[in-house]
C-alpha cells in the first residue's frame, strides 16, 4: 500500500510538462474521468493519496525544523553554555572578539558621559561632585564590559550549537529521503495548484519583499544581525557589496523560474503576473 502511494504521489507531484498547457491537460482528464466507470474509486483512492501525502508532509517538516531547533536550545543551555563560561572566565576574559563591538561599546560609553554632562548643565548634580560622576562612569564602563563579554561569549555558542543544527538538520534529510521526495510533490503540487491570481500575487509579494526597492534597509538589518549573532566585524563595505548583488542575482534566477518553468506550466499566471505588475 505504501509503495502504491509513493508512485502515485510522484504522478502528483511530478507531472512532466508538454506542449499542452496543464491546465488544458486536466480539463481533459477530467472529462475522461467523468466518463469512467470507476471514477468513484479511483477518486477515493487519489483521496487518500493526498491525505496520506498531506499527513506525513507535515510531520516531516515538524521533525525537519523542529528537532533541529530544540536540539540547538538544548545543546546551548545544558552543555555549550557552562563549558565556554568555565573557560571564557579564565584568568583574563576576552571583552571583544572585532572592531565592531569596541566601537559600539566606546559609543554607549561615550552617550552615558554626554548625558551625565547634560544632569550636570541642568542642575540635577553638583558640577563638584567629580567623585560621583566618576563612580558612575566607572560602573557604566564595567556594565557594558559584562553586556560585550556575555555577547563575545554567545556567538562562540552561536556557532557551535548552529553547527550542531547543520549536522542534524543534514542528518534527518539523508536518513528520510523517501519522506523528502513526498514533502516535495506536496510542495510542486500546492503550489501549482494555486489560481493564477494567487500564484501572481505571491510572486508579487515574495519579489517586493526580496528584491524591491525598499529591500536594502530590510537586508541591512538582517545581514548585521547575521553577523552580530555569528560574532563577525560589522564590516560595511561587505554589508553594501552583500545588498548590490545578492537580490540582483536571487531576482535573476526568480524571472528565470517564471520563464523556464512557470511560462510552460502555466501560461496564463504569468500573463496575470504581468498585468498585476503593471
Amino acid at each position: 500500500m505504501k509503495y502504491w502511494n509513493l508512485k502515485k504521489i510522484n504522478q502528483l507531484g511530478f507531472e512532466k510538462t508538454g506542449i499542452i498547457p496543464r491546465s488544458m491537460s486536466k480539463l481533459f482528464n477530467r472529462f475522461k474521468q467523468e466518463l469512467n466507470p470507476n471514477a468513484e474509486v479511483e477518486a477515493l483512492e487519489e483521496f487518500k493519496v493526498v491525505k496520506y501525502q498531506t499527513s506525513a508532509s507535515i510531520k516531516y517538516v515538524i521533525i525537519l525544523f523542529i528537532m533541529p531547533i530544540l536540539i540547538n536550545q538544548v545543546s546551548k543551555v545544558f552543555i555549550l553554555d557552562p563549558i565556554i563560561n568555565y573557560f571564557w572566565n579564565q584568568k583574563n576574559p576576552l571583552i571583544f572578539i572585532n572592531h565592531s563591538q569596541e566601537e559600539r561599546a566606546f559609543a554607549d560609553l561615550q552617550r552615558f558621559e554626554e548625558k551625565l554632562h547634560f544632569e550636570v548643565l541642568i542642575g540635577k548634580f553638583n558640577s563638584t561632585s567629580t567623585k560621583i560622576t566618576h563612580k558612575q562612569m566607572s560602573e557604566k564602563a564595567l556594565e557594558i564590559a559584562l553586556e560585550y563579554s556575555k555577547e563575545s561569549s554567545n556567538a562562540i555558542k552561536n556557532i557551535l550549537a548552529d553547527l550542531i543544527s547543520i549536522i542534524i538538520f543534514i542528518t534527518i534529510l539523508i536518513i528520510n529521503k523517501r519522506q523528502f521526495s513526498i514533502l516535495k510533490s506536496f510542495v510542486n503540487e500546492s503550489i501549482y495548484g494555486l489560481s493564477d491570481t494567487a500564484k501572481a500575487f505571491l510572486i508579487i509579494l515574495f519579489t517586493d519583499i526580496f528584491v524591491g526597492f525598499h529591500s536594502p534597509h530590510g537586508w541591512e538589518i538582517v545581514i548585521e544581525g547575521i553577523l552580530r549573532h555569528f560574532g563577525l566585524p560589522e564590516s560595511r563595505d561587505f554589508i553594501f557589496i552583500f545588498i548590490s548583488t545578492f537580490p540582483v542575482i536571487l531576482d535573476t534566477i526568480f524571472k528565470y523560474w517564471i520563464f523556464r518553468y512557470l511560462n510552460k506550466i502555466s501560461p496564463s499566471a504569468v500573463a496575470t503576473y504581468h498585468n498585476m505588475n503593471e
